[in-house]
């Protein structure tokens, strides 16, 4: 599916959906949680219905009703009854799904498009091969489609995470398995997704004990999630896409439900702009951002890796330089995100310097018009979509439907904040 975006200032409120990181958490605890849990507000997404066919293969109830998700749990009687799961395009799914897989003592296959085929959950099948579970991989070692079938047992493992969601997935896991766990990590990136993690555990009084920046973990097993009604916050990591758009066009937009003492790391993106000329308010759980001539800086995406296609974009709208560094892992995502960025963004003008852990970018006024691909990747596709606001003449995104994994009504909210129309976004 192609998208023409016209170039347009954009204005007015809007409300952001849920949280793709925590309605997937909570997917997954409360499957695991013995009785019933009401999840309000969840994001509607290809990765919410990847994880719900998760629950359900485990033999969870997951039932939509007005707008809400209900899901009754299995407790410690999970045990996986259909034989396993497409997890889509969902990495967050699979990480997650192949640790509760290890759980019982049943083969549990997980497979997926071919994103996921590519993407690597190596040191996590290793950590709970390490623990007791037999993995096996079909096509390439590491990678998706494989088979993990448990129970796990006591002991102690290093694991190195280049992606938070290994740490994440064993966090989950394990306090539901029988024995003491401990877990040495090396490598730790995205660390605000493991607080995340964290904080569910905390609300949902599970016990375990870890240092502030998760080196040494303890976690002992046998003991059992609580059920819970809750409202899923909105989502910092979809937000930035709007944040941005009202950056490059230098407009006004007010966001009427984030929450910023939410524990999402993408709230820094917030931040980040002001840091580059724009001006923020903020009541209550509204914020809204103005946009401004907007100088470059230096941006550590460390925490923040699912923020760099568009923080690449607003960049090159940017006077000066731009660098974002400690980026490499962004390489493992759905695609090489920096690789595809620096391709899609010169071919609209833009100035940039490929490194292996970033890119430099120099502002280059506006892009222009032109043709982009999305390469499957929704974070690229939605970036590419705010380029075309500020560019010179249309962009049009090829692949552009790949924005459905996470924002279904990515482009009816971008035309619905545009000043200009935008009839191809309807």
């Amino acid at each position: 599916m192609k998208k023409r975006i016209v170039p347009s200032a954009v204005r007015g409120e809007i409300e952001i959906p849920g949280s793709k990181s925590h309605t997937i958490r909570a997917l997954l605890i409360a499957a695991l949680a013995d009785g019933e849990s009401v999840l309000r507000q969840p994001l509607f997404s290809e990765d919410t219905r990847a994880c719900i066919a998760v629950c359900r293969a485990f033999g969870a109830e997951v039932v939509e009703k007005e707008g809400a998700l209900r899901v009754r749990g299995v407790g410690r009687r999970f045990e996986a009854a259909a034989g396993g799961a497409d997890v889509m395009n969902s990495g967050t799914t699979l990480f997650f799904a192949a640790a509760l897989a290890a759980l019982q003592n049943r083969p549990f296959r997980l497979s997926g498009d071919a994103s996921i085929e590519n993407r690597s959950a190596a040191p996590l099948l290793d950590a709970l091969r390490a623990l007791g579970a037999a993995v096996s991989c079909e096509k390439k070692e590491g990678c998706a489609p494989f088979t993990v079938c448990g129970p796990l047992r006591s002991g102690r493992i290093k694991i190195d995470c280049p992606t938070s969601q290994y740490l994440s997935a064993l966090l989950i896991a394990l306090p539901a398995a029988d024995g003491n766990f401990e877990i040495e990590t090396g490598i730790l990136k995205e660390k605000p997704y493991v607080d995340m993690t964290k904080k569910w555990l905390d609300d949902r009084m599970i016990a375990y004990s870890a240092d502030e920046e998760y080196k040494n973990i303890f976690i002992p097993g046998g003991q059992i999630y609580r059920p819970f009604d809750i409202a899923v916050p909105a989502d910092f990591s979809s937000a930035c896409f709007f944040l941005c758009a009202a950056a490059v066009t230098r407009s006004r937009l007010t966001f009427t439900n984030l929450d910023m003492c939410d524990v999402q790391g993408d709230k820094e993106v917030v931040f980040l702009l002001e840091k580059m000329g724009c001006r923020l308010t903020f009541e209550g759980k509204k914020v809204t951002v103005e946009g401004n001539r907007l100088k470059g800086i230096e941006i550590d995406m460390t925490a923040i890796p699912d923020a760099l296609p568009v923080l690449a974009v607003t960049a090159c709208y940017a006077e000066g330089e731009t660098r974002l560094f400690n980026a490499a892992h962004t390489r493992l995502k759905e695609t090489d995100r920096i690789r595809c960025m620096t391709a899609e963004l010169t071919k609209l003008g833009a100035d940039i310097t490929e490194l292996p852990d970033g890119m430099v970018i120099r502002g280059c006024g506006r892009l222009k018009g032109g043709a982009v691909l999305s390469y499957g990747d929704h974070r690229i596709a939605m970036a590419l979509a705010v380029g075309g606001l500020a560019a010179e003449a249309p962009v049009t995104v090829d692949g552009a439907e790949a924005a459905a994994v996470t924002f279904p009504g990515f482009y009816r909210l971008l035309a619905a904040v545009s000043e200009n129309p935008q009839p191809d976004l309807l």
